[in-house]
């Protein structure tokens, strides 16, 4: 067994390989969002669809999607393995007097937490990225766009005229953010980056974007919804 091996089986190496595919994840929300919010403009769907069409489209957009698929598949395998790992480990000092730091509790809650952002996630592919790809919908053509786009926003727009997926949505937001707040501040620790020099900005940054990111995402189908 290689010394790579070895360490990406072992307890450290799996929290490192956590951390880096959550890193990559966080950068993906902020840019999955940027084109969300292409969803408010009220211009019929052209620009969430041809924004739509240049990321299904274009060969380096592409090549990176496939990385996102790697990293969630990753991420949440990790996190079970963490999991069970550290519930094996709390099994054996079960007779022990035990004490939890307050900056562990969360991690305890993680892999539920995980579990339903990945039942989401899963939900949220079927019903918007597989038919973009392999769905009918209607075509579209815009004014100086070169090509003819598919309707995803139409699609969208529909599902998000359901109260009842417009309020698991939301609450799946909520979700996304306490496993960011949790998240967030630990990749960085993870990775050796937690200076306590910087800690008080990184954990106000973690803070923020765990708040603001999933609150954004939770407003767009509101909104859409209350249009109509």
């Amino acid at each position: 067994m290689s010394w790579f091996t070895r360490f990406i089986t072992s307890s450290i190496g799996q929290k490192f390989v956590m951390a880096l595919t959550g890193l990559f994840l966080i950068l993906f929300l902020f840019v999955h969002l940027a084109g969300n919010l292409q969803l408010l403009k009220q211009d019929g769907g052209e620009a969430f669809n041809t924004y739509a069409h240049f990321m299904t489209t274009n060969p380096l957009i592409k090549t990176i999607s496939y990385l996102l698929y790697t990293s969630i598949l990753l991420h949440s395998v990790q996190g079970l393995l963490l999991w069970r790992y550290n519930r094996a480990a709390r099994g054996q000092q079960r007779y022990a007097v035990s004490y939890t730091r307050p900056e562990e509790r969360p991690a305890r809650s993680m892999a539920w937490v995980g579990i339903i952002i990945f039942v989401f996630i899963l939900i949220h592919l079927y019903q918007f990225w597989f038919q973009m790809h392999w769905g009918e919908l209607e075509m579209k053509t815009y004014a100086g766009y070169p090509h003819e786009v598919k309707d995803l926003y139409s699609l969208v727009s529909a599902t998000y005229q359901d109260p009842f997926f417009v309020i698991f949505y939301a609450a799946c937001m909520v979700v996304v953010g306490i496993h960011l707040w949790h998240g967030f501040w630990s990749a960085f620790h993870t990775l050796g980056l937690g200076h306590r020099k910087y800690v008080p900005a990184v954990r106000f940054i973690g803070m923020a974007y765990a708040v603001i990111i999933p609150l954004l995402f939770a407003i767009i189908p509101v909104v859409m919804y209350l249009r109509g």
